[in-house]
């Protein structure tokens, strides 16, 4: 048995195989142990009662209760980060999205098969996402709060021609309320990085649209960008911006290079914001890990955009919010509650 000081974890899926494969992941780490292993998610929730583990990963599609159903209850119960691990179709999609509505921190894409090298990649990141989601409280337990000594932007940016958001891990939930939260007739397009798998950034678009008055699509090469239109950068390909023959702005879709970081890369996007916009693009960066959209956003600082970024009480993982903040690039630090009603205050 581990000291306290590891990452106490229950490992909720209905394959004996996927339960193993988890297991012996996390198991091989030195800072995390598996407390407990659960084949259904009415057994998840009594065992995340008993063992109060630091983090679960939840399987989606389970017998006796599913994963969506098992998240709200342990939610509502006793709140702690959830890790989803789902299938990469777009019924896996939905029902993860509906997951992280629900509170789970974060998603993984299970991968099909016994394929070594494919299990590899996902037993690192499987171990890199459960320590991150375990270093922040579960979404529903985070404080909300404006940290003022950042709070130095002016309220109105007279001229503004486009919203770009940045997201990773916790995202999706925010970035439905923010849009969620716009009217009829905003005057500006909003075009969101978020990373996420091809497979799943469809259904993000679709699921956004149905829960918004503005109109929200999945990001097409070619697309003019539209007053009152949110446009979702496809997963697993670069989106910029870039001013067709009439000068008017649009987006190119393409694969970008083969080696980037990410694909959607937020650095890539705020950069090409930066060329077309200069100083008339508003950046938000939200929850997620690493860096990224650091290095976009110091192009935008220079062209004189402003940027905001989430503050730590309400990022699932604070990771590329603190990164522009520390560079000094963050205009506005707000709690997600907060970025809506600013942004509408702002244009």
């Amino acid at each position: 048995m581990r000291g306290r000081s590891t990452i106490r974890v229950l490992v909720v899926d209905d394959s004996a195989f996927f339960r193993r494969v988890i297991t012996r992941a996390l198991t091989a780490d030195p800072a995390l142990e598996v407390v407990g292993e659960a084949g259904d998610g009415r057994a998840a929730v009594e065992m995340a009662a008993r063992l109060a583990p630091d983090v679960i990963t939840m399987d989606v599609d389970m017998p006796v209760l599913d994963g969506i159903a098992a998240v709200q209850a342990i939610m509502a119960a006793r709140p702690r980060p959830i890790l989803m691990i789902s299938a990469l179709t777009h019924a896996g999609a939905e029902a993860t999205l509906a997951a992280l509505d629900a509170g789970a921190c974060d998603f993984l894409a299970k991968q099909a098969g016994t394929d070594a090298t494919a299990l590899q990649r996902f037993t690192t990141a499987l171990v890199t996402r459960v320590k991150s989601v375990a270093a922040r409280p579960a979404r529903a337990l985070t404080a909300r709060r404006v940290a003022p000594a950042l709070d130095r932007a002016p309220r109105t940016y007279p001229g503004l021609q486009c919203v770009v958001i940045g997201a990773s891990t916790g995202g999706p939930p925010v970035i439905g309320d923010i849009l969620g939260a716009l009217p009829v007739g905003f005057p500006l397009p909003v075009v969101i990085a978020q990373h996420m798998p091809g497979a799943f950034t469809g259904c993000f678009a679709e699921r956004l649209d149905r829960r918004s008055a503005i109109r929200v699509q999945l990001a097409a090469d070619g697309d003019a960008l539209a007053a009152g239109t949110a446009y979702v950068c496809p997963g697993g390909l670069q989106t910029t911006i870039e001013r067709n023959g009439a000068g008017l702005p649009r987006l190119r879709v393409e694969a970008g290079s083969p080696i980037a970081r990410f694909r959607p890369s937020i650095d890539v996007t705020f950069a090409a914001a930066a060329r077309v916009f200069g100083a008339r693009v508003l950046a938000i960066v939200l929850t997620g890990i690493g860096d990224d959209g650091c290095h976009g956003g110091r192009e935008l600082k220079q062209v004189g955009a402003p940027m905001w970024a989430q503050d730590e009480a309400s990022s699932v993982v604070f990771g590329m919010p603190r990164a522009v903040i520390e560079a000094g690039l963050a205009d506005f630090v707000l709690p997600s509650t907060a970025i809506a009603p600013r942004l509408l205050e702002a244009v």
